[in-house]
């Protein structure tokens, strides 16, 4: 959890249009990740009735990631983080119509205890205001993250979940080669060491080892475990940008990280 919350501070510090920076470091993941694959001497290979889902869940996390970082530059690593995070109760919502399970009135009160926790973080609901397009922009963000991880639901117990990752992002790198041309790409040089962590640290080794902790671990267990992600986010925030977060932040932050709780500790009963 705290190699993956490094993409707060990361996505905050590196000087690129954020779909360059994510293509940059879907190539660096996929380097990596190969790399790991080939020395664990796992299969590449996917059923082709999988491949569909696979690659749709690729482009889903494209754009996942490249509206967060969007969010991360329009507003601060708090705000970004936080509105990400609402992703497990609209997981809730979502899940009962993807995989046809039952749907609990309990999900109606979490989701009115983030829609409290947004209006806390939002200083005016109004879109000339960047903090509260970063919060739109993050909430589009994490709508794509949950319909990923249903996507990707049904196909991890059939394959490694590093190989799965890895077609991920050799899709997002492929489908933001565009942006190399779109955007300017001046000064790219000077990121390529942060964009190397990003890769490396945050997507090959965070992911690689969240997915190993479901070994010794069930996924509830672990994604309770995730909910320390946006306060790691935030403090090492404050540690790097000095980004100390507001009141009002730290109140929708509160609210909506209890919602993750909630939820996760509903799932273990």
């Amino acid at each position: 959890m705290l190699f993956i919350s490094t993409s707060g501070v990361l996505g905050r510090y590196i000087d690129l249009a954020p779909a360059v920076t994510i293509g940059l470091r879907a190539i660096g993941a996929v380097a990596f990740l190969g790399t790991f694959i080939q020395w664990k001497q796992l299969s590449f290979t996917l059923a082709r009735k999988d491949m569909t889902a696979i690659i749709l869940s690729g482009v889903l996390m494209g754009m996942h990631w490249v509206t967060y970082f969007y969010a991360l530059q329009l507003s601060n690593v708090a705000i970004g983080m936080l509105s990400l995070f609402t992703y497990p109760v609209m997981t809730s919502f979502l899940e009962p119509i993807f995989l046809k399970t039952k749907f609990s009135k309990m999900h109606v009160l979490l989701g009115l205890l983030v829609l409290l926790g947004v209006y806390f973080l939002a200083p005016e609901f109004n879109t000339d205001n960047d903090d509260f397009l970063a919060i739109l922009v993050g909430l589009f963000s994490a709508l794509c993250y949950a319909i990923r991880n249903l996507l990707v639901k049904t196909k991890i117990t059939t394959y490694n979940g590093s190989v799965v990752m890895w077609y991920q992002v050799l899709v997002i790198a492929i489908m933001l080669i565009p942006a190399y041309f779109l955007f300017d790409t001046n000064g790219f040089v000077n990121e390529l060491p942060y964009i190397g962590i990003l890769a490396l640290v945050t997507t090959a080794l965070g992911h690689t080892l969240f997915l190993a902790s479901f070994r010794y671990f069930s996924v509830t267990t672990a994604s309770l475990m995730s909910s320390a992600q946006p306060i790691y986010g935030i403090l090492l925030g404050m540690l790097f940008l000095h980004e100390i977060p507001e009141v009002r932040t730290i109140i929708g932050g509160t609210l909506i990280l209890m919602s993750v709780l909630i939820e996760s500790r509903r799932a273990v009963k």
